[in-house]
């Protein structure tokens, strides 16, 4: 049993922690979230002979705490959930000590902490979709002004951001003529050029072209941020091409979706078996037992969300593959307990598949030597490396550089 225990409450600009020991003596203190007094709620901690320091995993601001302590100290990361305080009154100071005495009897499950690559991935993967969802937004703004201005561009192409569709519609923000925009696209689009051209003699006003220039230029930033992204998520996952092959030999599963769950989920072997990983990621009924009462509710929507998220987009992808299990599986089941919980069922039975494929290293094979087509793994580019002597001719050229006065006069 632990003699000492520290409780931190973790919020955006300060720390509250408590110390409390088994005689129920408490010592309190804030810190400011600043590199200085993070280092001196660590001397703090040291100082009282804390035997182990507690926090909720609220946002980011775990991760400061977690490598501030680590080596150190052991240091427990709970779920909100399994420390809520029960009192009739909630203060910071109340939940800090209240997540001490957790940590003093050994009652906080502790949650599992990826490591720092893993962590790094996940940003960037969690940043990605971010972009993405935004970039969406803008297209359905761009949407939303053609339609309102009845330029019907989507009844010619099934997407308008495409690159005839993007030629047109930078054409019409250039201010371009009927036929200039004719003439800038492919062979192949200008046999439509009748539809084309009646939907290019509707007149835009003038403020709808504004406000879809501005849309245009946000999406195409947005493009080239989403790719700068994607080239730091290759080189992370550049020595990981084995983990890939067997991910994406899943129906359902591409390489966006692949890295997506490597980010998310980690090391599958530290999960002792399929449903333990179901689990983590709440894809699980809830369970509510009395004496010979058992109800099996909503899921627990436990764990990352955006391994949840990207498990479910992997299920309706898989079970549009007709010749699939996934679409033999999900037929059975929409008809009894409809299209959304059979697509959740289907979500965990893919997620305990890929547990069972990656802890025993083998590729997913919907009947024997029937393998789905393999998927292009981008490499990632590699930074260029400097000889020496290229790198002695760079300073030399500095060098030059710097010493020349200034030609307008600043020495």
């Amino acid at each position: 049993m632990k003699e000492k225990a520290c409780g931190l409450d973790l919020h955006k600009k300060f720390i509250l922690a408590a110390i409390i020991d088994q005689g129920g003596t408490t010592v309190e203190h804030r810190f400011s979230r600043t590199q200085t007094d993070l280092f001196a709620l660590r001397d703090w901690v040291l100082f009282h002979d804390c035997e182990v320091v507690a926090c909720e995993s609220t946002s980011d601001y775990w991760i400061q705490v977690y490598d501030l302590f680590v080596g150190k100290i052991p240091v427990i990361v709970g779920n909100a959930r399994d420390i809520k305080a029960i009192s009739h009154k909630k203060t910071d100071i109340i939940d800090a000590i209240w997540i001490a005495k957790l940590a003093l009897h050994d009652l906080i499950p502790a949650s599992r902490i990826p490591d720092p690559e893993t962590r790094d991935l996940r940003s960037l993967i969690r940043l990605r979709k971010f972009l993405v969802e935004k970039r969406t937004d803008l297209k359905n703004q761009v949407h939303h002004i053609l339609d309102s201005c009845l330029f019907r561009l989507s009844t010619v192409f099934s997407d308008i951001f495409g690159k005839s569709g993007m030629l047109i519609l930078t054409g019409v923000t250039d201010g371009k003529s009927i036929a200039e925009i004719l003439a800038t696209l492919p062979v192949r689009t200008r046999k439509r050029s009748e539809e084309i051209q009646s939907i290019l003699e509707t007149t835009l006003p003038e403020l709808a072209i504004i406000r879809m220039q501005c849309c245009l230029n946000l999406i195409k930033e947005l493009d080239n941020q989403i790719e700068t992204l994607m080239q730091r998520v290759h080189q992370c996952v550049a020595r990981q091409t084995r983990l890939l092959r067997i991910l994406t030999s899943v129906p359902g599963i591409g390489y966006i979706a692949a890295v997506t769950l490597i980010a998310e989920i980690g090391n599958f072997t530290n999960f002792s078996s399929g449903d333990k990983l179901a689990s983590w990621v709440g894809l699980v009924p809830t369970v509510n037992q009395s004496a010979d009462h058992l109800r099996m509710g909503a899921i627990t929507k436990r764990g990352s969300r955006t391994a949840r998220w990207i498990l479910v987009e992997i299920a309706q992808a898989a079970v549009r593959t007709r010749s699939s299990r996934f679409h033999a599986f999900f037929t059975r089941k929409v008809g009894v307990i409809g299209f959304s919980k059979a697509i959740v069922a289907v979500a965990r039975k893919i997620v305990t598949i890929l547990w069972h494929l990656v802890v025993n290293d083998e590729e997913y094979e919907e009947t024997e030597g029937n393998r789905k087509q393999e998927i292009r793994i981008p490499k990632a580019k590699q930074p260029k490396f400097l000889t020496l002597n290229e790198m002695f001719r760079i300073l030399a050229e500095a060098n030059i550089f710097l010493k020349q006065s200034d030609p307008h006069g600043g020495g």
